[in-house]
């Protein structure tokens, strides 16, 4: 998953068609759903105090920002191969790290679009002050990057493989 800028967004062929499918849900039988939903709260009566036609609403503007959300990625996303395994750090892969060279004080992370986040593992955008830091080093490098005190911490890269979904 590399980012050849800040509005690209790498995506394994699986990922598009996941992302894809699930827009055609939301922007097609979900928006269905959630009209049918506030139509019947509607006819509840007064809407100042009915809370089923509130949520329906609520659950609606969300619906619609995740609509806009994945239209915006899946018209910048770059459809490819899963990165290489060459011991380099790029978007796609699990990455080890020791803070301050500390062998016992490790952290592993998915480096990736936090669309892709999952339960397994913790995932870290090639955005954020950790995912910038590590990306492009090799195992065995050093990079520090600022915390959000102001501070500055330092890791080493231990490992970093293609991520494989389980």
């Amino acid at each position: 998953m590399t980012q050849t800028s800040d509005t690209v967004t790498w995506l394994t062929q699986e990922a598009y068609d996941q992302l894809k499918a699930e827009l055609d849900h939301l922007s097609g039988p979900a928006r269905v759903e959630i009209a049918k939903k506030i139509e019947a709260a509607r006819e509840e009566g007064d809407l100042k105090e009915n809370a089923g036609y509130h949520a329906a609403k609520e659950e609606q503007g969300k619906q619609e920002a995740r609509v806009r959300q994945l239209t915006q990625l899946l018209e910048t996303a770059q459809v490819g191969e899963a990165p290489a395994d060459t011991g380099v750090v790029a978007p796609g892969m699990v990455v080890t790290i020791a803070f301050d060279g500390d062998k016992d004080d490790t952290m592993t992370f998915l480096l990736a679009s936090r669309e892709f986040a999952t339960s397994d593992i913790d995932t870290y955008s090639p955005q954020s002050p950790l995912g910038g830091a590590v990306l492009g080093k090799k195992v065995g490098q050093d990079a520090s990057y600022e915390l959000p005190n102001g501070s500055s911490a330092s890791v080493q890269v231990l490992e970093a493989k293609p991520y494989q979904a389980s």
